[in-house]
């Protein structure tokens, strides 16, 4: 039964998930549409809201670009490829494939999502690379699924947020410590059920021999080839510069050593842009010259063009159903049907609709905190509780959303069509599991 589900949804994806960009164009006429007829604005003001947020996730769209390129570029070093390989060896047979990658994601995502999004893709590639008979559609979308645990992880931006003085809602919740958001007994709980459903899932999914679609590794043997391409004239001295490894050291040295005194005084604190220069100069040392480096960089590149086209749509649609009040509006249709014992349920239903429309942790904080919150404070609910399930929320349906599938897809060589259908079993067990957390404890 479970697999006929699988295929059902899988065939359902197919036939009528639009490419990636043509989901956020759909969402952005359906944002706008319900700007103008459920909150009133004209669509001049509809237009104008959604310009004035089209560039707004400028820094944050080159951030995914850097992680994507230099996690990618990292990867294609020896030694990395070498312990890929080593990992990817564990698994021997396509089941067993499915569950390593599924665990490794989850623990990745759970550390870092920007980790945890690139090591989880490139090892599905490694796995595909090596273990037959695996379907490739399942192996990427298992590498994905993990990340639904990271806004209850180490990186989670939420329960970061509130622990930190003089964070926006200070005044109504205070700080909260982790201890009482991501190491609290509910959250841990729901991050151990997932780890241990999910990879059964994702094991009961894997189609029959017959309807499985195997990878193919023209990508990696493209991908060496570029990476070990020497310059020609290997005489001149811009050839020599560029082939230099006491070079390649020097530069590595400085981003090394900022790493080691950051580490020192923060600890293991990790945000994307710690994680980026992590990729960045650990791949320049490893590449062993710049050359090889800059060849790496070229093409991963490529593996780009999604987020750069992409992430400004999402950024309009940010603009849109904010300024509109329209956000606000779909929370208070849940608001409006809670008592103390399913707000925190609500809650989380609502935070996951809207993260289809705003893809965005600290977004979807800054529209939903301050209405939810206040209300918490009137029904005597748990202020952590209920922030911890806007984070999940948040989390949540990013198994169906492509913006945050796009890097791994990028790694892949995929589209969004290809995993969606599996991604949607997915939310539907963890989306059970993560229910049941909110109402148990």
């Amino acid at each position: 039964m479970f697999k006929v589900l699988t295929s059902a949804s899988v065939k359902m994806v197919q036939r009528y998930l639009p490419d990636a960009f043509l989901f956020a164009v759909i969402l952005t006429f359906i944002v706008f549409l319900g700007g103008i007829f459920i909150n009133g604005k004209t669509p001049m003001e509809m237009v104008n809201f959604w310009g004035s947020g089209f560039w707004g996730l400028l820094g944050f769209t080159m951030q995914m670009v850097l992680i994507l390129i230099t996690g990618h570029t990292l990867a294609s070093t020896d030694i990395c490829k070498k312990g890929l390989r080593s990992l990817a060896g564990l698994a021997k047979t396509p089941g067993q494939a499915i569950v390593l990658v599924t665990l490794i994601s989850c623990m990745a995502n759970w550390i870092n999502w920007g980790f945890g999004l690139v090591i989880s893709a490139l090892l599905a590639r490694e796995l595909a690379n090596q273990v037959a008979k695996v379907d490739y559609r399942l192996l990427v979308a298992s590498a994905y699924g993990g990340f639904v645990v990271w806004h209850g992880g180490l990186a989670g931006s939420v329960p970061l947020t509130i622990a930190t003085e003089k964070h926006s809602m200070q005044d109504v919740i205070g700080i909260i410590p982790t201890s009482e958001t991501m190491f609290s007994v509910m959250n841990l709980t729901i991050v151990i059920a997932i780890m241990i459903a999910l990879p059964i899932v994702n094991r009961l999914m894997m189609p029959a021999e017959k309807d499985r679609i195997v990878f193919r590794g023209d990508g990696i043997a493209a991908e060496e080839t570029a990476a070990t391409t020497e310059g020609m004239d290997s005489d001149s001295p811009a050839a020599k510069l560029e082939n230099s490894r006491v070079l390649s050291i020097l530069v590595s040295a400085l981003g090394i050593v900022y790493l080691i005194s950051y580490f020192a005084e923060k600890g293991f604190l990790l945000n994307l842009d710690i994680v980026i220069m992590a990729f960045l100069f650990l791949g320049i040392l490893l590449h062993g010259t710049p050359r090889k480096f800059l060849n790496a960089m070229n093409e991963a590149v490529k593996t780009t063009s999604g987020i750069v086209v992409q992430f400004p749509f999402y950024a309009g649609i940010i603009g849109m159903i904010t300024a509109s009040g329209l956000a606000a509006t779909m929370s208070q249709w849940f608001i409006s049907i809670s008592t103390p014992t399913t707000f925190p349920l609500f809650t989380f239903w609502s935070a996951g609709l809207l993260n289809i429309f705003i893809p965005s942790g600290g977004g979807q904080w800054a529209v939903q905190a301050p209405i939810m919150l206040p209300v918490a404070t009137e029904l005597g609910v748990s202020h952590a509780k209920v922030a911890m399930a806007i984070a999940w929320g948040d989390a949540w349906t990013n198994l169906i959303q492509p913006f945050w599938a796009l890097p791994v897809l990028a790694l892949a060589g995929l589209g969004a069509r290809d995993i969606m259908g599996y991604c949607l079993m997915m939310l539907l067990v963890t989306g059970a599991i993560i229910s049941l957390g909110f109402l148990v404890f």
